[in-house]
């Protein structure tokens, strides 16, 4: 596969995050004295913007009720939870293996801006994007405005690039912007759910970009 351009979805993809988001969530429902939703169900919701997300678990509607469960949840993700969220092993050595090879980096994330600025300074990681839209700036994934302007922005062809996401919504969005698509089985949707979007390639571990890219 010849592309130029890889764009990459942020929590469960690159930074495993997701047991944090799952244990936050589940810490918000309690603290609002809400249904507790499944692991499974939030599995789901993982990399839609928030407020979408909120409104798919706790039937959520309005902005201020939905920006009173944001912040809850936001107070636990950033403050409260200690639940770890590194990097994927070898995440960090492959974007330095792709960029050294030659590819632009680029991020399309359901996080906001200022969460995935934590995580970039975390991981010190932020060097290695020439691109990135989050929740808020765009519409939510699946709607493929996130790589439209990442396209725009960098100059390329949809041709030239691919998407890589753990989620079915990462999948769908790069179907519906006419961009190809790997998906990856470590994060939150399943090899048999993925495949329902048409990915060229499903893989097991980040670092096996390095073979097919």
């Amino acid at each position: 596969m010849q592309y130029k351009l890889v764009i990459f979805d942020w929590d469960g993809t690159l930074m495993d995050s997701v047991p944090r988001i799952v244990s936050s969530l589940k810490s918000l429902a309690q603290h609002c004295q809400l249904p507790v939703p499944s692991t499974e169900a939030i599995h789901d919701i993982i990399g839609l913007s928030l407020p979408i997300a909120l409104e798919c678990l706790f039937d959520c509607h309005g902005d201020e009720a939905q920006q009173a469960l944001i912040d809850v949840y936001r107070d636990f993700y950033v403050e409260r939870d200690t639940t770890p969220t590194p990097m994927f092993e070898g995440a960090t050595a492959t974007l330095d293996y792709l960029k050294q090879s030659g590819y632009q980096l680029a991020v399309a994330t359901g996080k906001a801006r200022p969460g995935l600025q934590r995580a970039w300074l975390a991981s010190d990681t932020e060097h290695f994007f020439l691109s990135s839209r989050c929740a808020k700036e765009v519409p939510s994934k699946p709607h493929p405005a996130m790589l439209e302007e990442i396209l725009e922005e960098t100059g390329f062809a949809k041709e030239q690039a691919v998407m890589v996401g753990d989620s079915i919504h990462d999948l769908m969005m790069a179907q519906n912007a006419g961009v190809d698509s790997i998906g990856v089985t470590y994060g939150v949707h399943s090899k048999e759910r993925l495949q329902s979007a048409n990915p060229k390639l499903i893989i097991n571990a980040v670092a096996e970009l390095r073979q097919h890219l």
